[in-house]
């Protein structure tokens, strides 16, 4: 079995955008999210939900036709009860701010249906090491083994 990843919607939107070539550090996150894309995503079984849907169908009608191409490729997990009430408990008991709600649903989404990799460009909120352990803790103490939230740059190792 191949193992899991969900994939927040900074990576569609790296993956789909037109190269940022006035912003070095953007143009490179998307060329590693492109190079992923190509090279190392058929390694991983690949979920992603209604959140990052609605959040993929903001803006420019053609570069959300674009994103829904490729979110039509993964295979979408129900955004549940569970996931909310731990989305709840995460704004509560974590180092997330109440602005970042969707992203607490993306890690909890996450969580609830057991992936082992959250995959995502934002690092404020999601892959970032000084909120990750409250994230932890909140999730298990809930009963949940939360993913491992990263970078498309470091799942670039094969399984």
């Amino acid at each position: 079995m191949k193992p899991s990843v969900y994939v927040e919607n900074s990576v569609v939107s790296y993956l789909t955008a037109r190269r940022a070539e006035k912003n070095a550090r953007v143009a490179g996150h998307q060329d590693i999210t492109r190079e992923w894309w190509n090279t190392k995503r058929h390694h991983f079984d690949l979920y992603a939900s209604a959140v990052v849907v609605e959040e993929a169908r903001d803006g420019d009608a053609t570069a959300a036709a674009a994103r829904l191409e490729v979110i039509a490729e993964l295979i979408l997990l129900e955004v549940s009860r569970e996931a909310r009430d731990l989305a709840a408990v995460l704004l509560r008991e974590t180092r997330l701010p109440a602005k970042a709600a969707a992203d607490a649903l993306h890690i909890a989404t996450a969580a609830v249906h057991g992936m082992d990799y959250l995959i995502t460009w934002n690092c404020t909120h999601i892959a970032n090491a000084v909120i990750f352990r409250s994230v932890e803790r909140a999730c298990r103490a809930q009963g949940y083994e939360p993913p491992v939230m990263c970078t498309p740059e470091e799942l670039m190792t094969e399984p």
